[in-house]
C-alpha cells in the first residue's frame, strides 16, 4: 500500500454498517435466483469476476447457481489493470495479475460480477478486457452494491442493494476470502 493510500484509508471513518454477513448471504441467494430466472436457465452461461472483490462474489454465485440448476457453472477471473483509463492515478506501478477464464466466452451469456458500481469506469475497462478473450453472445452486470454517481452509461442488470451516497462517502465491501470478515460498510471521508 502506498503512503497516499494509507493516509486515505486512515482518514475514513465508519458511518454505518449497510449489510451483515447474513444479509450478504441472503442477497447472494436472491441474486443467484434472479440470474437464473432472467437467463431462462444456464445454457451457454458463465460468470466472470472482476478482480479483486468481484472474484469471490462470482465464485459464490457460481456455487449457488450450480446448486439451483444441478450443474457446474464456469467462473472466470478478469484483471482490468491495463484497460483502465485512470492508470496514471493508481500509483507508480500497478500490480497486474493474469486473467483466468479456463473456458471460451465465444457465444456465451456472460455475467460480469463486481462488488460496487460507482462511476462505471471499472466496468468499461472490464468490457474491454473481456472482449480481448472473444465475443460473448451477451454480457450482463451483477453488483452487490450500486451507489450511483455514474460517469458512463452503464447499468447493472442484477443489483444486491442500491445505496445513495454523497461524494464524501465510500462503500467498503469486506469479504472473508480477502479481509477475514464479512460485511458492507458506509465510510465517510
Amino acid at each position: 500500500m502506498t503512503s497516499e493510500n494509507a493516509v486515505r484509508k486512515t482518514s475514513l471513518r465508519e458511518k454505518a454498517q449497510l449489510m451483515s454477513a447474513s444479509e450478504m448471504d441472503r442477497t447472494m441467494v436472491r441474486l443467484a435466483h434472479e440470474i437464473v430466472e432472467k437467463n431462462g436457465g444456464v445454457d451457454a452461461f458463465a460468470l466472470v469476476g472482476i478482480r479483486r472483490r468481484g472474484v469471490p462474489l462470482a465464485e459464490r454465485l457460481g456455487k449457488l447457481i450450480g446448486r439451483i440448476e444441478g450443474v457446474t457453472i464456469p467462473v472466470g477471473t478478469l484483471d482490468i489493470t491495463f484497460y483502465r483509463d485512470d492508470l496514471s492515478t493508481l500509483g507508480p506501478k500497478p500490480v497486474v495479475q493474469a486473467s483466468r477464464m479456463g473456458f471460451s466466452i465465444q457465444d456465451q451469456s456472460i455475467v460480469l460480477v463486481d462488488d460496487v458500481l460507482f462511476t462505471g469506469r471499472t466496468i468499461r475497462a472490464a468490457l474491454d478486457a473481456l472482449f480481448s478473450h472473444g465475443r460473448p453472445r451477451r454480457v450482463q452486470l451483477c453488483v452487490l452494491i450500486d451507489r450511483g454517481h455514474r460517469e458512463l452509461p452503464i447499468e447493472a442488470a442484477f443489483v444486491g442493494r442500491n445505496v445513495q451516497t454523497t461524494m464524501n462517502e465510500v462503500i467498503e465491501v469486506k469479504l472473508t476470502e480477502i479481509d477475514g470478515t464479512e460485511k458492507v460498510l458506509l465510510m465517510e471521508k
